[in-house]
């Protein structure tokens, strides 16, 4: 798997609608991906390193995976269907990998506060 990395959350000039641009993190192609203006907002106070007063959702499952004893591994973009994404986050429970079906926009904003690195699946 190539992994990836948030490039930037941006404005899509057709629709004006929040979108996060990965990046191959060796190389130079981009994947795009429309998320809602909430979840834009969550990826861009932790890229940022804006405080806020109290945990946002993100912040709180990063902070709640850990104290049940699991790990974040990493976040895979698992499909593309009628130009939707579909994402997993693949979370260490032991010595077993459990995958959690998720919106794309939810696991990147849980990615950046865990440090964990995205995959899209080859056929993304």
């Amino acid at each position: 798997m190539i992994e990836m990395t948030i490039d930037r959350i941006g404005v899509s000039l057709n629709s004006y609608q929040r979108v996060v641009i990965l990046k191959e993190k060796e190389a130079e192609r981009r994947l795009i991906i429309w998320i809602g203006p909430a979840e834009a907002e969550s990826i861009a106070i932790k890229m940022q390193n804006v405080r806020v007063p109290r945990p946002l959702t993100h912040d709180l499952l990063n902070t709640v995976i850990p104290e049940l004893g699991g790990e974040i591994r990493h976040i895979l973009i698992s499909d593309l269907k009628d130009d939707t994404f579909f994402a997993q986050i693949v979370v260490r429970h032991g010595e077993k990998d459990i995958e959690i079906d998720s919106r794309p926009s939810d696991a990147v904003a849980l990615a950046v506060r865990a440090d964990g690195p995205i995959y899209p699946a080859d056929e993304v």
